[in-house]
């Protein structure tokens, strides 16, 4: 059975960056689409990035756009997600999901979970 593991989150003060890393084992992963998601208190677990089997396509949510990069090392079996200039909103636990086929958006259409990392950032 696939298996996901999320590392890098943290509490950090706005303006700052962290870099999430997930590791994936028992899984084909030069076949996934890899994606990011996030859940804040209260809310639903929303779309933040995603990057296609050969990493030369990303997708990225408006909110994070211009700020966070997901990028892939197959060699490594590893996805990343880059955050920079945090701000207080993206305080959430952050997911790492895979998926071989669906829309990469759609959280439902994902295979595997990896068990989440909390990123917090202060005002």
């Amino acid at each position: 059975q696939v298996q996901l593991a999320e590392s890098g989150g943290g509490l950090v003060q706005a303006g700052a960056s962290l870099r999430l890393s997930c590791v994936v084992s028992r899984g084909t992963f030069s076949l996934a689409t890899m994606g990011w998601f996030r859940q804040a208190p209260g809310k639903d677990r929303e779309f933040v990035a995603a990057i296609d089997r050969s990493g030369d396509s990303t997708h990225y949510s408006d909110s994070v756009k211009d700020r966070f990069t997901i990028f892939r090392d197959n060699a490594k079996n590893t996805v990343y997600l880059q955050m920079n200039v945090l701000k207080p909103e993206d305080t959430a636990v952050y997911y790492c999901g895979l998926q071989y086929s669906g829309i990469y958006y759609y959280h439902a259409h994902y295979d595997a979970w990896g068990q989440g990392t909390q990123v917090t950032v202060s005002s």
